[in-house]
């Protein structure tokens, strides 16, 4: 998998395409998403009392979207002559990113504002587990070529630790997904936060509910497929938020897409029909961002994605 994402030719490390060709985020989806990603940045703006520079890091950046749509979106204002941007990925810079927006392979040190991980953590690799007739625990392995799975030798200390924990209740013929090196990843990330908040936004599930058969999946060209790891497709599990919530040590709320979305004033409600006879033009922009609106917070698409906040040093109030 770490191979397959980010090594020479990976799928996420070569610069002739980009995420979006194989995959929708809501970062592709609305500017909406963005909108309502600014409206929080805005907020621990005012949390951290205005600094002098507001940091806005987007760990994951893919090609810079949602960089790019939030400058835009900040362009003359008042936070906008304060805020920094830059995007951590370990592809090349894009072209025609604005010059403005950083960008390096690593996450900065010392951010005084907002970290932000739009579906990231569903690619940071991570190994497979199944158990098997007799109750053993045990790595699954994978031809890189073919995809073809086989179960290889019992997973070690660490994984049994991470398990004990966070995946109980695995019989035979489940699967479970280690999700440590996510928490050891997110922590991280979270560390490089001196004051502020971050944000991470992903396909996950809690202890409560894990995913029996597990969730590790494929996509390539828009379609999902097999998760073969030979590079040319993204591989993708959902993530164990609680747990990595936990590694990071900070106060956190975890709430689903929709909720937040809709706390951040997104709401996929139908325009009044009384708008359309008096502002025919107006009810068609409303009825547009209402459809998008309502993809952004759909509970079986993109409102299914949870929010996990971390506040650093700062209260924020309940503002998701």
């Amino acid at each position: 998998m770490t191979t397959a994402l980010y090594g020479p030719g990976g799928f996420f490390t070569r610069a002739s395409e980009g995420p979006a060709d194989h995959f929708r985020t809501s970062v592709h989806a609305s500017p909406l998403f963005a909108g309502a990603l600014l409206r929080l940045i805005q907020r621990v703006d005012v949390a951290l009392g205005q600094p002098r520079v507001l940091q806005v890091v987007d760990v994951g950046a893919g090609r810079g979207e949602l960089l790019a749509a939030l400058r835009a979106l900040a362009d003359g204002t008042e936070l906008g002559a304060r805020v920094r941007f830059t995007g951590v990925e370990v592809a090349p810079r894009p072209d025609g990113l604005p010059a403005e927006i950083g960008w390096q392979p690593d996450v900065p040190q010392d951010i005084v504002g907002v970290l932000l991980a739009t579906e990231w953590l569903d690619n940071v690799p991570l190994d497979v587990a199944e158990v098997d007739e007799v109750g053993r625990i045990r790595r699954v392995l994978v031809d890189p070529v073919g995809g073809l799975e086989s179960l290889g030798p019992d997973i070690d200390a660490a994984d049994r630790f991470w398990l004990a924990r966070w995946w109980r209740g695995a019989g035979p013929g489940d699967r479970v997904e280690l999700g440590w090196p996510r928490d050891v990843a997110w922590a991280d990330a979270v560390s490089s936060v001196r004051r502020g908040s971050a944000l991470a936004v992903d396909y996950g599930h809690l202890r409560t509910a894990r995913p029996p058969l597990g969730t590790l999946t494929g996509f390539r060209g828009g379609r999902q497929v097999s998760p073969v790891p030979d590079g040319g497709c993204d591989l993708t599990a959902h993530v164990a938020l609680d747990s990595a919530a936990a590694a990071a040590g900070w106060a956190y709320t975890i709430v689903s897409q929709r909720d937040a979305l809709r706390a951040l004033g997104v709401d996929g409600g139908r325009p009044p029909l009384e708008l359309a006879r008096t502002d025919p033009a107006g009810y068609l922009r409303a009825l547009s961002a209402a459809g998008a609106a309502a993809e952004l917070t759909d509970p079986d698409g993109l409102g299914g994605h949870r929010w996990l906040l971390h506040e650093v040093g700062i209260e924020l109030h309940g503002t998701i």
